[in-house]
C-alpha cells in the first residue's frame, strides 16, 4: 500500500528548528586572526527515525546515497559560508528542507507513447543495410 501524496497535493513537509539539534563549531579556511576564535560555523544534525515526517519520506531519506547521511539514520550539514552564526543556522536549516523537498516530490509517472512512423522507417532501414552487409560477407563464386 503506497502512502504518497496526490500529485495536485503536493506541498513539501517544512521540519521546525525543535527537530535538528544545531551544534556550533569553528569555521575552517582563511579569516585572519577572528577565526581562531569565533565558533561561527554551525553542524545541524537531524534524526530522520525519531523525526515526524511521514514514513515514505523517511525511507527515502534513509536510501539516499548521500555523504551527509549517517549509518545511524542522521543528517549532518555544516553551514560555514557566513560570518554569522545565526545566519550559518538559517541556511543549514534551509539546505535541510531543501533536501526534504526534494525527496518528497512525487515522482512523474511515465506515459508510455507510440514509435512516430518515420523512426520505424530508419530502424527498418538500418536492419536492411545490415543485412546487406552481413549477406556480402560469404564466399566468393569463382
Amino acid at each position: 500500500m503506497k502512502l504518497e501524496p496526490e500529485p495536485m497535493s503536493f506541498m513539501p513537509p517544512v521540519i521546525a528548528e525543535s527537530e535538528v539539534e544545531f551544534t556550533a563549531i569553528r569555521a575552517q579556511g582563511a579569516g585572519g586572526q577572528n577565526v581562531n576564535k569565533v565558533s561561527s560555523a554551525v553542524h545541524l544534525r537531524f534524526d530522520i527515525r525519531s523525526s515526524s515526517l511521514p514514513e515514505y519520506i523517511k525511507e527515502k531519506l534513509l536510501s539516499l546515497q548521500d555523504q551527509r547521511l549517517t549509518k545511524d539514520g542522521v543528517i549532518v550539514i555544516k553551514a560555514q559560508t557566513t560570518r554569522s552564526q545565526e545566519q550559518n543556522r538559517v541556511d543549514a536549516l534551509a539546505r535541510l528542507n531543501e533536501l526534504i523537498a526534494e525527496v518528497a516530490k512525487p515522482i512523474k509517472a511515465r506515459r508510455e507513447t507510440r514509435p512516430t512512423l518515420g523512426s520505424k522507417r530508419r530502424r527498418l532501414e538500418g536492419k536492411t543495410i545490415r543485412g546487406q552487409v552481413k549477406a556480402l560477407r560469404g564466399k566468393v563464386q569463382d
